[in-house]
């Protein structure tokens, strides 16, 4: 069969993509930028992949007219202010295109919308829901809560949690009961419901065994990691302190803080488990969802992670947008430097970041990360998906991979600090020196008083850093 997948450099799509191929599908991948969808070469031959913008409706073109059936895994959430409008227009984008294809059945992946006052997150997927089903083929939306993973928003800011704070005095909302799924049975779900006659035209609650409030599920995060924690919950905190709390202490984007937060003041139960009946599938309960999620991060065998996606930083940018490094009206600090082996120095390169830091002066990059979450940007805390792979898109601490090339020995990236201007660093092997270059294109005076200020601190970073990496041995901090 051939099958429309949206959002197939997304989390749950790049997770999909595979079994769907295996299960013998023709997939035809959504993406709106080629250049940051990296499937894995084994798929290539086997996919086609188009861009699609489902808020340009002139891109929507591009969707064949002979696809059998169609996964809606898009959302907007904390992409901007006004997601919920944008998630509306999309959906409405979508079901028009669809509706003129051989499309005979549409999966959506929403919330859990059983409560009747919901929070502004869960009201998008409920209107999104209901707009899909206006199409002329049958609709099938599976409803989940938490999805626990590696690299899952709830698994990861969890993570955060319980491995940074010992004791964490939190918002009453912890209280709040949800039922959890594991990532590998959502991924069973979506695939066994596709043209499948028994689930057309219905909903579906799906859940896993477990129905816990966040701080039972905290406290069983720390058991798990062999850690004691302690958590007070106070009724003190405004919707708007607790997100700044979760922002402040976890990886989260602040937008995206506040949808969740609104979210988990809300139960997220299941109405019943009739799905799991229909697809025979016995789900895996919590505490062995998330000993699936850590044997994946030990053996670095992390598929996709949401801080991948634009929606962890509120960018929207197409990376094809600053490939080009400009030169004109720019401030450089340019630095070349011999290496020992040219081996080892990709290496080192491709090791950058995350828990490896930047090879010089990590203090001085953590009180940077600091400092740009004060003033709402993305701070170290997304750190990196692999230790040992980077691939165009992929989210690098405050940064984004705009191009990675390991054979090319080239790695370009993209600053998504708050900056009043833009940032480039690139390093690059050519032959046996290593070139690295950081580039600044300032905004109005605001610009280039900042670019001054800072001049003696990347002046000590960048030096120590270079040499650093062209060394044999890797020397960090």
């Amino acid at each position: 069969m051939r099958i429309l997948l949206t959002g197939s450099s997304g989390y749950i799509g790049k997770r999909l993509l595979p079994i769907l191929v295996e299960n013998g599908h023709d997939v035809i991948c959504c993406v709106r930028d080629k250049k940051r969808f990296n499937p894995p070469e084994s798929l290539k031959s086997r996919i086609q992949i188009i861009e699609v913008d489902l808020l340009d409706e002139t891109t929507l073109a591009n969707v064949p007219l002979d696809i059998d059936a169609a996964y809606y895994l898009v959302h907007s959430m904390s992409s901007s202010s006004d997601y919920q409008s944008l998630e509306l227009q999309s959906a409405v984008n979508f079901r028009k295109a669809i509706d003129k294809t051989d499309v005979k059945h549409v999966v959506y992946l929403s919330g859990i919308v059983n409560e009747s006052a919901l929070s502004q997150h869960l009201s998008s997927r409920k209107n999104v829901e209901t707009e899909l089903g206006k199409g002329s083929y049958h609709l099938t939306t599976l409803r989940a809560g938490i999805i626990i993973g590696s690299g899952s928003a709830s698994f990861e800011i969890m993570r955060d949690l319980v491995e940074k704070l010992p004791i964490m005095i939190t918002p009453k909302w912890l209280n709040t009961r949800c039922q959890p799924i594991g990532i590998s049975d959502v991924l069973a779900m979506l695939s066994k419901t596709i043209l499948n006659p028994k689930t057309y035209d219905r909903d579906f609650d799906i859940g896993g065994p477990d129905i816990l409030t966040y701080k039972e599920m905290l406290l069983e995060f720390g058991r798990i990691r062999n850690l004691k924690r302690y958590i007070l919950t106070v009724p003190v905190m405004t919707p708007k302190i607790s997100s700044y709390w979760l922002y402040f202490v976890t990886s989260t984007s602040y937008k995206l803080a506040i949808a969740l937060v609104n979210s988990m003041k809300i139960e997220v139960i299941c109405r019943n488990d009739e799905i799991n009946h229909l697809l025979n599938i016995e789900p895996v309960s919590y505490q062995l969802a998330l000993k699936k999620a850590f044997s994946k991060i030990e053996r670095n065998e992390v598929v996709s992670s949401w801080k991948d996606a634009f929606i962890s930083s509120g960018s929207t940018f197409n990376i094809s947008e600053f490939l080009e490094v400009p030169t004109f009206g720019c401030f450089k600090d340019r630095r070349e430097k011999i290496v020992e082996n040219r081996a080892d120095c990709i290496e080192n390169i491709w090791s950058i970041g995350g828990e490896n830091g930047w090879y010089f002066g990590d203090w001085l990059w953590q009180i940077r990360g600091f400092l740009d979450k004060v003033v709402g940007g993305v701070g170290l805390r997304r750190g990196r998906t692999s230790e040992n792979s980077l691939n165009a898109g992929d989210a690098l601490d405050f940064w984004r991979v705009l191009y990675a090339n390991k054979e090319e020995g080239r790695l370009l990236l993209y600053a998504e600090m708050r900056l009043p201007g833009d940032a480039w660093l690139e390093f690059r092997i050519d032959k046996n020196k290593l070139v690295q270059n950081a580039t600044f294109r300032p905004l109005g005076l605001m610009g280039r008083l900042y670019w001054f200020s800072v001049l003696p601190f990347h002046g000590m970073i960048f030096k120590g850093m270079i040499q650093n990496l062209a060394k044999k041995k890797v020397s960090s901090g």
